[in-house]
């Protein structure tokens, strides 16, 4: 079997050669990537702990019978939930956060570590108290989702809206990133203004 490469030429031999190489090389580097790099699952999910929070808020939703749909396209952003009901978006990219901010639909950023119940914390409605899960139970017991927004922007839960929207421009003003403050205090502010401002006096 040999002998018939001897009688090739020997360019063409060592192209052959060069070339079995180079093929194993690339499907080498391909094995790689798709271990390192795992495709986006077939949910539209980033990997398992976007997953694990879908479920978890898929679960928290229907515990609090509040509608939804899954992967809706809300101002030519796609979202992980939206809900008819109350015109609200929940996903967990915050570029689609601040272009949806700027439409009448309410957006909701959720990051991939929260617990699904944290979401009622976040949601700009009241929510029933469930039951969740054995960690955390008391504090969730004792949680009020809007009287902690009220106090977040320093105000009783009898303010009215000019006195949320006052509170919210000094907030503001303190904690955003452009001037020095906290990214994390400025979502909280922000958060805490959306769900005031639903429940402020007349």
């Amino acid at each position: 079997m040999f002998a018939q490469f001897g009688s090739l030429p020997e360019w063409l031999v060592v192209g052959l050669g060069l070339g079995a190489a180079g093929s194993v090389a690339v499907a080498g580097l391909f094995v790689a990537a798709a271990r390192l790099f795992p495709p986006p699952a077939a949910d539209g999910s980033s990997g398992t702990g976007e997953r694990r929070r879908r479920e978890e808020l898929r679960s928290y939703l229907r515990a609090i019978e509040e509608p939804f749909a899954e992967d809706h396209f809300v101002e030519g952003q796609p979202v992980a939930f939206y809900l008819p009901k109350r015109d609200v978006a929940i996903t967990f990219d915050a570029r689609a956060y601040y272009r949806i901010d700027r439409s009448p639909t309410v957006p909701v950023l959720v990051e991939h570590e929260m617990p699904g119940w944290h979401l009622g914390a976040r949601l700009p409605f009241e929510t029933p108290e469930i039951d969740g899960g054995s960690t955390g139970e008391s504090e969730r017991t004792e949680y009020h989702p809007t009287a902690d927004a009220f106090r977040e922007l320093g105000l009783p839960t009898s303010a009215t809206l000019e006195e949320v929207k006052g509170a919210y421009r000094r907030k503001v003003k303190e904690v955003h990133p452009d001037h020095g403050g906290d990214e994390e205090a400025f979502k909280r502010v922000r958060r805490a203004y959306t769900r005031a401002k639903q429940h402020a006096a007349d």
